[in-house]
């Protein structure tokens, strides 16, 4: 039977849980897979998710240096083939477009793809409308091979138009993960029915139900234990959620535990110094699965101030917060992105504005003294999204997609 080939920007990595389980989900739905990734793992750590995946990997040169031959080798096999003519031309139009190094990158990356694909490949599906997606529509003109994306959160909203519309435009189709980006995809598009709506959702067979004796630490003895999972970039907020912590009245008891790494980790730190939070934060760093659930399990609160990166990045639907909700912990969060389509204000979670440290650090007062508050919003969250964002009817209309090609 056929595989399908399923592109990543790297893997294994912690922060994309949500591919790691779609994998898995569609080998057990009887889906070959073969990963191909732009660069090998940095990670400290992986999940058990991923060693329960069985599909091999092949990893493409992250840089030309760094197999020169390999890339070479693949050059001269794509300059021998029929479809490499029409492949150079829409190459050559990007670069027009976008002319840099990574550009030509994608190109190389493209050709060893294309060499290297195994015969029983019948379709390319790439994760992320940027790199990663260069690199598959190339290879998959260059094999003749057919082509669908599945557009997340950074790769769309700092991508310029035309490289976005060009690509939406080129494959057969495409899926996200919220509704604002459907809207703002197949706005794009020749096709206004191009991009479908397809949420990741969660296999919750992992995670914990909620406590059955729920917390009643309230902030006046033992710390009231507030957690966030995230990495340390300017779209998460932590630096918002430090000014916020530093607001809060001295009399409350609190510990704040991060779990994440990131390139603003001793910024921040040096942050909490400035402002003398350091003895009431617990700084993680990457952490696997396990340990993130078991944190959790022991909070009182979920905290993720997300906010509009300068450069347009900003959230999805952060797959951290279904996971906190589906363990029944009260989550407070920003009105950014989808965040609204998973958390309803004062139902399920509590929602304040991005980027505003005095109404974060409010509304985190207010939850942190009424544990009874807490407890109802988690339980509320918990049924919410173990009903309407489970895994499997997602993965159930991908696996649709990818039987019609194998």
């Amino acid at each position: 039977m056929s595989r399908i080939a399923v592109v990543v920007k790297g893997y294994p990595r912690l922060s994309e849980t949500f591919i790691a389980q779609e994998i898995l989900g569609l080998e057990r739905r009887g889906i070959g897979i073969l990963i191909v990734a732009l660069r090998k793992p940095y990670d400290p750590f992986i999940h058990e998710l991923h060693r329960q995946i069985s599909a091999e990997v092949m990893y493409l040169p992250e840089y030309v240096k760094d197999d020169p031959a390999r890339v070479a080798r693949a050059r001269r096999w794509a300059e021998r083939q029929p479809t490499y003519e029409a492949a150079r031309t829409l190459f050559d139009a990007d670069l027009a477009r976008q002319p840099n190094a990574d550009r030509r990158r994608r190109w190389a990356q493209g050709c060893v793809f294309a060499h290297e694909l195994p015969d029983d490949i019948s379709w390319i599906y790439t994760h992320y409308l940027h790199t990663p997606c260069s690199a598959a529509r190339y290879a998959a003109h260059l094999s003749g091979r057919g082509w669908s994306f599945s557009a997340h959160a950074k790769d769309i909203w700092t991508s310029p138009e035309w490289d976005l519309k060009t690509k939406i435009n080129d494959a057969a189709w495409g899926v996200t993960c919220t509704r604002v980006n459907v809207e703002h995809l197949n706005s794009l598009s020749d096709d206004p029915e191009k991009v479908e709506l397809l949420y990741h959702g969660l296999d919750f067979s992992g995670f914990p139900l909620p406590a059955q004796t729920p917390s009643r630490r309230d902030g006046t003895g033992e710390p009231v234990r507030l957690v966030s999972v995230g990495r340390a970039v300017e779209k998460k907020g932590y630096d918002d959620l430090l000014a916020a912590l530093a607001r809060l009245p001295g009399e409350l008891n609190w510990h704040f535990t991060h779990i994440g790494g990131g390139e603003l980790s001793d910024i921040l730190k040096a942050e909490a110094d400035r402002l003398g939070l350091s003895e009431n934060i617990s700084w993680r760093g990457a952490q696997p699965r396990e340990e993130v659930i078991s944190t959790c399990q022991g909070a009182d609160l979920f905290v993720l101030p997300s906010k509009l990166a300068k450069s347009g990045d900003r959230d999805g639907l952060p797959n951290v917060l279904m996971e906190a909700q589906s363990m029944g912990l009260c989550c407070l969060s920003t009105r950014v992105s989808a965040i609204p389509e998973l958390i309803r204000d004062g139902e399920t979670g509590v929602l304040v504005a991005p980027g505003a440290p005095g109404e974060l650090a409010a509304a985190m007062e207010g939850l942190i003294r009424d544990p009874a508050r807490r407890n109802a919003l988690g339980l509320a969250a918990s049924r919410l999204v173990r009903e309407d964002f489970a895994t499997d009817p997602g993965l159930d209309r991908l696996a649709e997609k990818f039987r019609k090609v194998l």
